[in-house]
């Protein structure tokens, strides 16, 4: 079937973008004040300080201006993702980045200069002028940065350095998404969208054919790869360095306070669980009947839904009687804003693939989605009306500064929804495959959210090391660490080969470093909240609503105590994984 254009598609299935802007004139308007306020706040370059009042004016003009700024943003970027092709928001989406680097550029006095007082002095103002209160955490935040910012000129420099220093990440993303081109499987196209429906194909000729071309492609690459990643951790090693932080990963987790035994906890706490891990892949192996479980063998499901199809419509439908538990207020919120533009739900020609949660503190929470009527899509979008409902209650109960979240945070709400759709599945369904499949299907998010999320939080860790140490990434390291890891959190049911051990140079988070952990630290709390909801009291029900709205308002360690869960202790990712462990022997025992 040929891919519709967009205006072929009904406007009910379109997302409400130009509640942001009526017409690209008014875009151009705020892109032109933000420019002239940005003049202005120039201006106030060492007077910040000077009185209450004057901090308070600095603090709300900036934050005035960013807030302009990011609808502005939000706005090009998704009209790009509309139709990426359109030369217009091309144009629109490059300008607006061009205009937030000479922002950012303007401003770097901005920080140095409030932390250039004295703390006692900035709790003084606080104390003259009430309207600083709702500033107290931010403020208190900035000067707990105080050690890793640098002064004025070397902020400037480092601001204006900030583009080029994405050198290695941006190279990598041409190299993956523009330049590499995989040969055909059996006939049909293999990009990087659908390697993983190559990946489910029951053939298993296919599987192994298409896993060869991925990898044969990459390991044409590797040693340009190779250095790419190796330049992205060395510039994440420099800055932690510059800015007087012990290591990388101190740096990553310092901003947002998380104890470095989160992230250590984590691994240690799946090591405990690779037990079960390993009985799923041999009882894959079994299943399969395969007299070696090889890596392409890994995604292809081992018990079969019944394919059923669902209309957007009915998949709205299932998700609302889903995400009953969480009250009426919440249903009702969704169901408005399902009905009032807030998804854009089918492809078009041009249109960006994947889905997402995105908008700015002055627009709705959209969602962009390419729905094709599977189970995964409704899986999709209970997933992303978490991330929209987030912001949504963080919107209408933050001032802008803390109406943001934190990827630690934010991956929770995705997930709880995600947990409470497959708990109303599973209560729902009578066929005895589709709730084999429904099992399987939640041990596959587990697999590939908690187990495979943190095997490469260990790989990230290890490289940083590495080249904290004098170490050097090359592509022979690389590999043989990365098999290695592959081979533990798998185990001896799993026969490697000669292509796996590439697999780290495909990943695209890496460049972005110390990320893919959250996923699974959120997935781990997630499932502790979920449970709570379920099977606790309105209370958790509650608390959980009232985390919903704290947005940035305290550290995200402290922000999940809201919601009954603490991620300092390492029991609240043993307790997830006690519910995979769980999970793995009633499908045995079904199967």
């Amino acid at each position: 079937m040929a891919i519709k254009k967009r205006s072929e598609i009904d406007d009910r299935f379109k997302w409400n973008i130009e509640d942001m802007y009526s017409e690209n004139d008014l875009w151009n308007d705020d892109i032109e004040e933000v420019l002239n306020l940005t003049e202005e706040f120039v201006k106030l370059a060492g007077q910040i300080t000077s009185s209450a009042d004057n901090l308070y004016k600095a603090i709300n003009q900036h934050d005035n201006i960013w807030q302009k700024l990011e609808k502005a943003f939000v706005f090009s970027h998704m009209k790009l993702d509309e139709d990426n092709t359109s030369t217009l928001y091309q144009g629109m989406n490059s300008k607006c980045e061009s205009v937030i680097a000479k922002v950012s550029a303007s401003m770097s006095f901005y920080a140095p200069e409030i932390l250039s007082e004295s703390k006692d002095t900035i709790d003084k103002y606080i104390k003259e002028n009430e309207k600083l209160t709702v500033y107290t955490f931010y403020l208190d935040s900035v000067f707990r940065e105080k050690a890793h910012v640098l002064s004025e000129p070397e902020e400037n420099i480092l601001a204006q350095l900030s583009e080029v220093t994405r050198a290695s990440s941006e190279t990598f993303k041409m190299l993956n998404n523009a330049d590499m081109k995989f040969d055909d499987v059996d006939g049909e196209t293999l990009t990087h969208g659908n390697y993983i429906n190559f990946m489910e194909s029951d053939d298993r000729n296919i599987r192994k054919t298409a896993y060869e071309n991925v990898y044969k492609k990459y390991l044409s690459q590797i040693n340009t790869i190779a250095t790419t990643y190796s330049y992205s951790v060395k510039t994440d090693v420099i800055s932690a360095r510059l800015r007087n932080y012990k290591s990388s990963l101190g740096a990553a987790l310092y901003g947002d306070n998380i104890p470095e035994d989160v992230y250590t906890n984590l691994i240690d706490a799946v090591h405990e669980h690779l037990g079960s891990m390993h009985e799923y892949s041999q009882l894959r192996k079994d299943k399969l009947k395969l007299e070696k479980l090889k890596m392409y063998d890994v995604y292809v499901p081992i018990c079969k839904s019944d394919e059923r199809k669902y209309s957007f419509d009915e998949a709205t439908e299932i998700i609302k009687k889903a995400l009953a538990p969480l009250g009426e207020e919440y249903i009702n919120i969704l169901s408005h804003g399902l009905k009032s533009g807030w998804v854009d739900v089918f492809e078009n020609e041009g249109k960006t693939s994947g889905a997402y949660s995105f908008g700015s503190y002055d627009s709705m929470p959209y969602v962009m989605m390419n729905f094709n009527g599977n189970l995964k899509d409704v899986f999709t979008l209970v997933h992303e009306c978490g991330h929209s409902m987030h912001s949504y209650y963080t919107r209408h109960n933050q001032p802008f500064i803390y109406g943001s979240h934190s990827i630690f945070t934010a991956e929770v709400a995705s997930t709880v929804n995600e947990a409470l759709l497959i708990h109303y599945l599973l209560e729902n369904e009578e066929d005895i495959n589709m709730r084999k499949y429904l099992i399987n299907f939640h041990i596959e998010e587990f697999r590939t959210t908690l187990f495979r999320q943190t095997m490469f939080a260990e790989f990230e860790k290890l490289t940083h090391e590495t080249v904290e140490n004098g170490g050097v990434l090359t592509p022979k390291f690389l590999s043989s660490e990365y098999e290695k890891l592959n081979q533990l959190y798998f185990g001896s049911a799993l026969s490697g080969d000669e292509y796996i051990k590439y697999e780290w140079s495909r990943i695209p988070h890496f460049y972005r470093a110390y990320y893919v952990y959250q996923y699974a630290t959120g997935y781990s709390a997630a499932t502790a909240i979920s449970n709570k909801i379920l099977t606790g009291k309105d209370k958790d029900r509650l608390a959980y609503l009232e985390f919903l709205k704290t947005g940035a308002s305290d550290f995200p360690v402290e922000l999940l105590k809201i919601a009954g869960v603490d991620m300092s202790k390492k029991e609240s990712i043993s307790d997830a994984l006690s519910t995979f462990d769980n999970l793995v022997s009633e499908l045995r025992s079904i199967l």
